[in-house]
Formats: C-alpha cells, sequence, structure tokens
C-alpha cells in the first residue's frame, strides 16, 4: 500500500466500515449524548404501556408462514386471552408475532407491537392495535418483560432463545416475581428441556427449582387456562394504579 492510500485509509471511521449497518450506532465521541435517545424510548415505553392492564408476552419465529401450526396454534391462544380481557404483546413482526397480534386482533383485544428498527427494514404486522416503535434491542426486551404477567414461548431461532432466557434468568434471580413461563411445542422444546436437566442440572450449574420456573404444553386451551389464574390473582392482589392516558399510534 502507498502512502496516498495509507494516508486515505486512516481517515476511516467506523462509520465506513461496511458492515456498519448492523451496528446501533457508530462509536463517535458524541456517544454520551445517545443516552438521551435511549431514555426517552424507556419514558415513551413506560408511559404508553402503564395502563395496559393484564396482558401476556408470546415470543416466537418471524418466519413460519400462516399456514404453519404453530401460526395457527399462536393465533388462537392470542384470540382466547384476548376475550377474556388480556392483553397481547408481541415484537410486532411477522410469523409467530404477526399470528399473535392477529388473534387478539380478530377477537377485539388489545394487540401490542412493540417493533425494532432494523437494519433490513422489519415493518409491523397488519394486526397490531398499539405500536411502539424503537431503536434499541435492550429497550425492546424490558417492555417485553416489564409489562407482562406471563410468558408463552413458540419454537424460534436466537432472538426467540435469547427472551426465554433473559425472562427466565429475571424470574431465576428474583429481579421479576414468577410468572407463568409456558413453552408451546413439545417436540421442539424437550430437546432443550432433556440437555438443561441432563447436562446443567447433574453439573450443578444450575438448581432443581430453576427448571420448575417453565412448563411445556401444546394445547392452546389448556396453556390459556394455566396462566390466566395467576393474571386474573397478579391484578386482584396488586391492583397497578393507571395514571397515565393511552396514546398510541396505529
Amino acid at each position: 500500500m502507498n502512502d496516498k492510500n495509507k494516508k486515505r485509509d486512516s481517515k476511516k471511521t467506523l462509520a465506513d466500515h461496511p458492515y456498519n449497518r448492523f451496528i446501533a450506532d457508530a462509536r463517535t465521541s458524541g456517544d454520551a449524548w445517545r443516552i438521551f435517545r435511549i431514555v426517552s424510548e424507556f419514558v415513551d415505553g413506560f408511559e404508553r404501556l402503564h395502563s395496559i392492564g393484564p396482558a401476556v408476552t408470546i415470543f416466537g419465529s418471524s418466519r413460519v408462514s400462516n399456514d404453519d401450526r404453530y401460526y395457527v396454534k399462536a393465533r388462537k391462544i392470542a384470540g382466547m386471552l384476548a376475550k377474556k380481557k388480556i392483553a397481547v404483546i408481541t415484537g410486532g413482526g411477522p410469523g409467530i408475532m404477526e399470528a399473535s397480534n392477529r388473534g387478539a386482533y380478530e377477537a377485539g383485544g388489545i394487540s401490542v407491537g412493540l417493533n425494532i428498527e432494523l437494519p433490513e427494514e422489519q415493518p409491523s404486522n397488519a394486526y397490531v392495535t398499539h405500536l411502539l416503535s424503537m431503536r434499541y434491542f435492550f429497550v425492546r426486551k424490558v417492555l417485553l418483560v416489564k409489562f407482562a404477567e406471563a410468558f408463552i414461548v413458540f419454537p424460534g431461532g436466537f432472538g426467540t432463545l435469547d427472551e426465554l432466557f433473559d425472562a427466565w434468568t429475571l424470574i431465576q434471580t428474583l429481579r421479576v416475581e414468577p410468572f407463568p413461563i409456558i413453552l408451546c411445542g413439545s417436540e421442539f422444546w424437550n430437546g432443550m428441556m432433556g440437555w438443561l436437566e441432563g447436562y446443567l442440572l447433574k453439573n450443578n450449574y444450575i438448581d432443581k427449582q430453576d427448571l420448575g420456573y417453565v412448563k411445556i404444553m401444546d394445547d392452546p386451551a389448556k396453556i390459556v387456562k394455566e396462566v390466566t389464574p395467576f393474571i386474573k390473582n397478579y391484578w386482584k392482589k396488586n391492583g397497578v394504579p393507571r395514571p397515565f392516558e393511552m396514546n398510541f399510534y396505529p
């Protein structure tokens, strides 16, 4: 490389990197000011979700089609929850998220989508009645957990597993109450649970009680029956105040 090329390359920053489209923000001297945007996303989410009432967050793959059996189940479960006046929260995208929002929407319930801004744009699905969009994944993850009293997890990839273990860890470490975590799809989840029991538990990396925070179930009606009493009792006991007016933008 000649001196001219060296000089030109030395002026490049992270913003010029070909993979920068995968990075939320380039590292610059103004990084500290980014905190205000992060705070604004938290404030916006907290104020607009505070009054949502009883809710379940549903996680799962964004890649399943609308004729997939898990899509059908997610849609059915969400519809049953909505009829019981329980809001449904998802990441607002396609696949299981769409199925869940669709079920709640069709049943006339609250269908919340917490959409994330991605390098390859992910538009919200057409069945979201209450939409929030954000730039930061960690803000989205906090909101998905904070405003739900149960979690239903369908088969999915890295994102779904990340969301599952995030909620599971928060319960295990007593950062949130032991809300129900239902893994829908025994064919998918049995292998993972076998590994957790056969290796992590066997080698004392986790305690036996840690595994008791989740249940594997397949039947939509039984899943709804499992989470509904807990949610109703939680709200009857805690009676969370609702000082903020909901002001969503469809």
